[in-house]
């Protein structure tokens, strides 16, 4: 059996259950909250972040882009035509170049902060930073939402999907990042009517909706968040 380490509004975290889904893997969700520094977990990745995937009895493997790879190697060549990896070596380096963007750049300039003001900070003890939103935080996130947003919808219109002709790593990457600014009502979606419906199809996989049954104590979902014909 698999075990996902994961905490329900990690973009990070929703990327990997997503894989999991499409790929079919049965696993285990334990909700880890890397404030609390618990040993076992620490044991598993001394960096105390999430997401964390293990296997039976076997190593950790710690980090989105490491368990990308783990559960391709593992199980993406038994998908046939669903593999999420592109098959040639150019297809695969864009995908692997636009995984990178939203995991990371999309990740650190946009929804990191906004997870984090608004989410994660109503869990985290006021003793360890949490407490009332950042205002300038915000804003700063909310002006770099929308260049991000139409690189996405450049990307929508321009490939069947965002790294080409097949959905792959980078579809699941981008959405589970654009799931919790969803969530919070963060993203224009009347000004990128394109990346609204490359998004409306991403929502509407089987594999999106255990996803958008989450909720944040306190804090409702948007209207959009929930509705595949938003």
């Amino acid at each position: 059996m698999l075990t996902l380490y994961h905490h329900p509004f990690s973009p990070a975290c929703r990327f990997v259950r997503l894989v999991l889904a499409e790929y079919g893997v049965r696993h285990e969700l334990v909700i880890e909250r890397p404030w609390e520094r618990r040993r076992e977990f620490l044991a598993l990745n001394p960096g105390g972040f999430v997401p964390v995937i293990r296997e039976n009895d076997g190593p950790p493997v710690v980090g989105a882009g490491p368990i990308l790879e783990y559960l391709d190697e593992t199980r993406g060549y038994s998908q046939g035509d669903r593999r999420l990896m592109p098959d040639h070596p150019d297809a695969r380096a864009e995908m692997r170049r636009l995984n990178d963007w939203f995991l990371h750049k999309f990740e650190d300039e946009v929804v990191g902060h906004l997870v984090h003001e608004r989410i994660l900070k109503l869990e985290i003890p006021a003793k360890q930073g949490g407490g009332s939103p950042e205002s300038a935080v915000l804003r700063a996130a909310r002006a770099n939402l929308r260049h991000h947003m139409r690189y996405i919808d450049y990307l929508s219109v321009t490939r069947k999907w965002l790294s080409g002709e097949r959905l792959s790593f980078a579809d699941l990457a981008a959405a589970a990042e654009l799931s919790c600014a969803d969530y919070l009502g963060e993203v224009p979606w009347s000004e990128t009517e394109h990346a609204k419906a490359w998004y409306a199809r991403m929502k509407s996989r089987p594999s999106f909706r255990p996803l958008l049954t989450e909720v944040v104590r306190g804090l409702p979902a948007s209207a959009t968040y929930d509705d595949l014909d938003f």
